[in-house]
């Protein structure tokens, strides 16, 4: 450990982890370790939005992160997140660094749904929709890239400056890349939500066989992006049921209908690294809900600061 406090911003903590990468890290932390672990994130309701604590510890260290969320940041043009983590040595706990928060946030964001795209999506998934154009749908037009050979995107978004800047970053790549609607979700092989939407986003009844979907967006209870038929549908993953059940509208909001059970869950995340099998059939839909857990962030966190700069 550096006698020194490492402070690593935005730019610095991409370069250190490539997206891949982090997938990578993932898996093998999901694959061998307990997720469980550790308490709920604490929800502080502020004047202006939420301040969220995330506390974590095991074999990468301790860690945790403050997370402000606030609504109308985007009018303002500022990011809706802001945050900052804090990592600890695992057995001193003396404080190993400080890494920017809303970036870690991204990579592990886009990260997590990469790891369950790699399991649950076909091998042959090319077809990507995009809703939302911020920074988690940049993250995950990234993440996407990473595991499958993706050649088409689509971008369902209210904010077309930002919208056209995504469609720009996918032509970038290589892609076939245009602005769309929601209705887009019927050609679609792989569908990401990353929206601050707290009503679903498209009709679940328009979901293609075999689609694989991942929704991240939404993480209070009263809150989804996707309807009842879409959760109905699908084999749902979550990263645990303990979190899912306590905070995931898309599940909690369906379960109070009488639509589904808590055991619509089909496995969780570990689960479908160390094989699970979700994805029974080719026409099965699949969708990975995630309300982002701070066993994720530490071993993100470590891997960044483990880096080779």
């Amino acid at each position: 450990m550096s006698s020194e406090l490492r402070v690593i911003g935005a730019e610095e903590l991409r370069a250190r982890l490539p997206m891949g990468t982090a997938v990578d890290a993932l898996e093998e932390a999901f694959r061998t370790l307990d997720p469980t672990g550790g308490p709920l994130r604490t929800h502080v309701e502020t004047p202006h939005g939420s301040l969220l604590l995330m506390p974590a510890f095991g074999q990468a260290g301790v860690g945790v992160k403050l997370v402000s969320l606030t609504p109308a940041n985007p009018e303002r043009g500022l990011p809706f997140i802001h945050a900052s983590y804090v990592l600890f040595d695992a057995e001193t706990q003396a404080p190993d660094a400080v890494l920017d928060g809303s970036a870690l946030t991204a990579l592990r964001t886009g990260a997590v749904s990469g790891l369950a795209t790699r399991f649950l999506s076909p091998q042959d998934a090319q077809r990507l929709i995009v809703f939302g154009a911020g920074v988690q749908a940049r993250s995950h037009l990234e993440a996407m890239c990473a595991v499958r050979r993706v050649t088409d995107l689509v971008v369902v978004s209210r904010s077309r400056g930002a919208a056209e800047a995504l469609v720009k970053e996918g032509l970038g790549r290589g892609l076939t890349a245009r602005l769309g609607e929601p209705e887009a979700v019927r050609e679609a092989d792989l569908v990401c939500t990353c929206t601050t939407a707290e009503e679903p986003v498209f009709d679940g009844s328009w979901l293609p066989a075999g689609v694989h979907i991942n929704a991240v967006g939404a993480y209070r209870p009263e809150t989804r992006e996707l309807d009842t038929e879409s959760v109905r549908r699908a084999r749902v993953v979550v990263e645990t049921r303990e979190v899912a059940l306590a905070e995931a509208g898309e599940l909690l909001i369906p379960i109070r209908e009488g639509a589904i059970a808590a055991d619509h869950v089909a496995a969780d995340l570990a689960e479908t690294v160390r094989g699970a099998d979700v994805r029974r059939s080719p026409d099965d839909v699949t969708l990975f809900k995630s309300v982002g857990m701070a066993f994720e962030d530490l071993v993100v966190a470590r891997a960044i600061v483990d880096a080779r700069p």
